[in-house]
């Protein structure tokens, strides 16, 4: 999942400013904290854009090339047909073959309020789709690690192999320990 977020500053009340303050990295807020700041970030964030891929195209390109073009296109969806110039805040790492400006942050979801809502928004989407999945997929406890590598999870694929979900290309110690 990858998320960007746009916001009009200049369009916010100052009690929305003051709302967004409370926007950190997504992983220093506990799960119900990410669902009460998620939509007070769709509400006051001029666009929002969500990317999500798929399993098999994670295996087939790599996790960081997939993650970085799923920014890239969430990017560029949330920055389309906007006149002028856009600065984009990226999380870390800069994105081949984008068109606009771009700055990555070292650690941007804890010092840009844009990175932060896009933490949170991607995050929470995820989080929900995991959830979802757990009724798709029983038995692997999805709703309650969302994805996570947890003795539970570890334990859940010895016990049933792995999902349609499971990246065959992440080396865990749970996958080590099946003949796949």
């Amino acid at each position: 999942m990858a998320a960007a977020v746009l916001f009009d500053y200049r369009a916010l009340s100052t009690a929305e400013l003051r709302a967004l303050d409370a926007l950190n990295d997504s992983k220093q807020h506990s799960s119900q904290a990410r669902e009460e700041l998620y939509p007070l970030v769709l509400r006051s964030a001029a666009r929002v854009a969500v990317v999500s891929r798929c399993v098999s195209g994670i295996d087939a390109r790599g996790l960081h090339k997939t993650n970085l073009a799923a920014l890239r296109d969430a990017s560029r969806r949330v920055t389309a047909g906007v006149a002028g110039e856009v600065l984009c805040l990226l999380d870390g790492f800069s994105v081949p073959e984008f068109e606009r400006p771009q700055r990555a942050i070292v650690d941007g979801d804890a010092t840009s309020a844009a990175i932060a809502a896009a933490s949170i928004i991607a995050k929470v989407t995820r989080d929900r789709y995991m959830r979802h999945a757990d009724s798709q997929h029983p038995g692997w406890g999805f709703a309650e690690h969302v994805g996570y590598s947890t003795p539970v999870h570890r334990e859940a694929i010895l016990r049933q192999g792995v999902s349609p979900l499971h990246r065959m290309s992440f080396q865990s110690l749970a996958y080590q320990q099946l003949a796949l």
